[in-house]
């Protein structure tokens, strides 16, 4: 993949570009962690000398960040630095982003998530985005919806964040900040083709894009974090509804699957309709369905049975991916019909038990 300009000029001054979250009419303290001084004007392309001879390039700026490399004294010619402050001052007045498309204003994006968390306040699910947020028609093409819930309470960066998920994706991305530390992230469609060279299905690229975006953003920036993905849409004519899906998605997922930290939406139907049941009725539901629920709900039983149901009971690779001998998992699941009157080899008793243990990981926590 060919370099952004913003990492190309890393590579160039060997410093990292530092992304400060200071208005710029902030105060006379902010204003000195950046500029060594307080007041005046910052924009992209200043060049301000510290009061230890270090040289600070400003690479961007405006209503809400400023984005700097710091020099060590003597490191650039006076010509070099001219260069580059005319250089960053033509690429802010272009407006352009790291492959040269338009930048759209943060503040846009910020407002675009406003809009959609008021329309499902109100139920609007079906709101159609209206044309200010729509600029060009980016949001008529065709787009991956990722929804990320970020777990820690430090305010992460939004500039920070999307220049990773530009690195990790090879593309450009639009994010739009909902609430602290949620995200609605939208990807090229055309990503699904891009990575498309087997027999997976749609939703198995899906999956397994959220699943590296997770690592890398829980190793790179965020630690512990949930992502939830869905179909591609157009965002225009079903944002608003799609966030809403995605909520729900990562909500059920915390609720019913604890320690996984990515979630789909065809992977929970079971789970939607469960969660509307009173907890009065589970308990009751669990204590009637088996002669000894109970000894379902040990762990070792409980792994087995999870593994089991994740391999679509087969016995043969259950048993491989519990590192035991088949015949070790037959006697498991002969003592289970024994102890329960449940035989989870037959379809009807597999349904109740899998019913059994999706309620029990809710009602066991009220």
């Amino acid at each position: 993949m060919e370099l952004s300009w913003r990492s190309k000029l890393e590579s160039l001054l060997g410093a990292p570009i530092v992304t400060a979250r200071l208005p710029l009419g902030g105060t006379d303290s902010g204003w000195r962690d950046i500029a060594g001084e307080p007041g005046g004007t910052i924009r992209s392309g200043s060049r301000i000398r510290l009061p230890d001879g270090t040289v600070r390039l400003i690479v961007r700026a405006d209503e809400e960040h400023v984005e700097y490399v710091d020099l060590e004294p003597g490191e650039l010619t006076g010509r070099e630095e001219m260069l580059l402050e005319w250089l960053l001052a033509e690429l802010e007045r272009a407006g352009r982003t790291d492959e040269g498309r338009e930048r759209p204003p943060n503040r846009e994006m910020r407002r675009l998530g406003e809009w959609i968390l008021e329309r499902i306040g109100a139920g609007r699910l079906k709101a159609v985005v209206p044309d200010e947020f729509n600029s060009g028609g980016r949001l008529s093409a065709e787009w991956i919806p990722f929804l990320l819930l970020a777990d820690h309470t430090a305010r992460a960066n939004d500039a920070e964040l999307e220049k990773l998920l530009q690195a990790y994706l090879e593309s450009d991305v639009l994010l739009v900040p909902l609430r602290d530390q949620e995200w609605l992230i939208l990807a090229p469609g055309a990503l699904l083709h891009e990575e498309n060279g087997g027999d997976e299905t749609q939703e198995e690229l899906l999956e397994g894009i959220a699943r590296g975006m997770h690592d890398m953003l829980a190793s790179e920036w965020l630690g512990e974090n949930h992502i939830a993905v869905s179909h591609p849409i157009e965002p225009a004519s079903a944002v608003v509804e799609t966030v809403h899906l995605l909520r729900e998605t990562v909500a059920l997922g915390r609720r019913f699957h604890q320690g996984d930290m990515v979630h789909v939406p065809w992977n929970i139907h079971l789970e939607r309709l469960l969660s509307s049941v009173p907890d009065e009725q589970r308990l009751r539901f669990i204590e009637q369905a088996a002669s000894r629920a109970d000894l379902l709900l040990e762990p070792e039983i409980v792994t087995t049975l999870e593994t089991f149901f994740a391999m679509n009971c087969n016995v043969s690779d259950t048993a491989k991916k519990l590192f035991i001998h088949r015949n070790t998992l037959l006697y498991r699941l002969d003592k289970l019909k024994q102890d329960t009157g449940l035989d989870v080899r037959l379809f009807r008793d597999a349904v109740l038990v899998r019913i059994i243990l999706l309620l029990y990981k809710v009602t066991k926590r009220r």
